[in-house]
Formats: structure tokens, sequence, C-alpha cells
């Protein structure tokens, strides 16, 4: 359904060193766009290969019509993660690198018994989640639930 989605960026290099910190536990490496034009200004994660023809991304930039960026009420981005590990690393390192929180790791039964994920802010304001589906137990550990 999505090709790719776009934030808005007030200061690009501090974002890019939050997004490279917050998406590498959950796999997710910076686009590459050799020889292609226009892209200063402009860091993406994910997958961009062919010029686009294959693309599923998040890219962040200064806005276009040179305003300062801001977060939509009710705007959010989630990221699939394979691990309950993963979500608690987000999460971690959305907070170690001047993110907000807006909800710790946990399971939240009221979307359903085995919805694991931790809420975010960007320094920017945009919410981001990493969720994992498909356990209602850490596999890594054999540990009980966690309730957010």
């Amino acid at each position: 359904m999505f090709t790719y989605v776009c934030f808005g960026a007030s200061d690009l290099e501090r974002s890019a060193r939050f997004y490279d910190a917050v998406l590498g536990p959950l796999g997710l490496q910076r686009c590459a766009t050799p020889g292609e034009e226009d892209w200063d200004g402009w860091v993406g994660w994910g997958t961009y290969e062919d010029q686009g023809q294959q693309e599923v991304a998040l890219w962040l930039c200064r806005p276009y019509n040179g305003q300062p960026p801001s977060a939509g009420n009710g705007t959010m981005v989630a990221f699939k993660a394979a691990t309950w590990s993963q979500v608690d690393a987000f999460h971690a390192a959305a907070l170690a690198h001047g993110g907000v929180s807006e909800g710790a790791p946990g399971l939240r039964p009221q979307y359903n018994d085995d919805f694991y994920a931790a809420y975010v802010r960007d320094p920017d304001g945009n919410k981001l989640a990493a969720v994992c589906r498909g356990r209602v137990l850490d596999a890594a550990e054999g540990a009980a639930p966690r309730q957010a």
C-alpha cells in the first residue's frame, strides 16, 4: 500500500543520528542513492533500489516550503520488530538520542493479547512505535508477560 513515509526535520544531522540509533535495532539501514541527483538534504531508511522502482522507506528532509517542520496530531509510523528485545532496544535508543517516551515497552492487551509495543517521539515531535506480534511471553527469556 505504501511506498514511503516522509517527515520534515529541523536539524537533519541530529535527526539522522536519532533514526540510525532507533532503526538499527530493528534491522533497518540507510537507503543508498548512488549516481542519483537531487538527494542533498534527504536521508532515508529501508528499501530503495533501482531509482525507487523498489521502495519501502522512511525519508527525512527539510520541508520544501521552508517553514518549520511540524508533527501531525494523531499521526504515527509503526515499525515491525521481530522480538521483544528489539522493541526494548528501539525505545532505549530513542531516549538516549533525544527522543521522548510516549509509552514504555510492554504488552498492550487492549489492542491484542500479543501486541508488544513501545512508543516514542523523535526530536521534531513525530510519533513512532515499534511493534512485535505473535507471542505473549518473552521468547528469549521465557519470562512472564510485561504489561505496559
